[in-house]
């Protein structure tokens, strides 16, 4: 028995079904739809052509016929020629190699450093010439410019010495390299210079100590070579002050230490 016709309507071209056209569908429109045809028969028709109503079938889709053998393998074609390798280039030009810059001048050397004060003598033996003498009983000291001897009464170890009636002049018995140091304490800071005269005329090198500011505490070392029969004395110089040496209770206000070293 063939399919229901669309009703008052002819049948119309036939196309696939397409659901974005299908709303403007008319009444007798055929389409196909999964190998089936299909006659519209409500406009505009909804859903797809196999489960709206709005669609009526006209042909069913036949069943799928079963796959045919499949056909030998063909044979394998011929490998093409390699073409032939294109010729190397050739090499570019090496550059040539540029000059060597010029060496810097070397930089002057550095001036030597002063050589440090010798130490004293090492282990063979002690000396037996050495001098410690000392004021501790406070005296009050009125400078000149020209130099003030400080007496050293107190405390005297002496041996390779001697000293004067006043303690301020010591003389040498031995020559040798001698190690002296000294220093002088006051009640109050001044600005006083402090040094170690030889034969009574000459400045010993490197005895001077001149502050910059007012101080109480002033003391040097130096080693010094000496012959026998130089003397030494320890001074103020440089100013007019009033000194008072610290003293009493044993403190020193100045000392004075000589050792031979060699």
């Amino acid at each position: 028995t063939g399919p229901t016709g669309a009703t008052g309507a002819g049948l119309t071209g036939i196309e696939a079904f397409d659901p974005v056209i299908s709303p403007t569908y008319q009444v007798g429109q055929v389409v196909t739809f999964n190998g089936s045809t299909y006659v519209v028969n409500t406009a505009p028709p909804t859903g797809t052509p196999d489960t709206s109503p709005d669609y009526t079938l006209l042909a069913a889709a036949g069943s799928t016929g079963s796959t045919g053998d499949t056909g030998p393998t063909g044979a394998t074609g011929a490998t093409g020629d390699t073409g032939p390798t294109g010729p190397t280039g050739v090499t570019g030009d090496t550059g040539p190699t540029g000059a060597t810059g010029a060496t810097g001048d070397t930089g002057p050397t550095g001036a030597t450093g002063v050589t440090g004060a010798t130490g004293p003598t090492g282990t063979g033996g002690f000396t037996d010439t050495a001098l410690y003498a000392a004021n501790s009983s406070g005296p009050t000291i009125v400078t000149v410019a020209g130099g003030t001897n400080i007496p050293l009464p107190n405390f005297q170890n002496i041996t390779g010495f001697t000293a004067n009636g006043t303690n301020t002049v010591f003389t040498v018995l031995q020559t040798g390299k001698y190690y002296i140091t000294y220093q002088v304490n006051t009640t109050t800071a001044l600005l006083i210079n402090t040094r170690l005269l030889l034969n009574g005329a000459t400045t010993i090198s490197g005895s001077v100590q001149s502050p910059v500011i007012s101080t109480s505490f002033i003391n040097n070392t130096v080693i010094v070579n000496l012959t026998a029969g130089n003397t030494i004395s320890l001074q103020f110089f440089g100013a007019v002050v009033t000194a008072i040496l610290v003293g009493g209770g044993g403190a020193a206000g100045a000392t004075l230490t000589i050792i031979r070293l060699s």
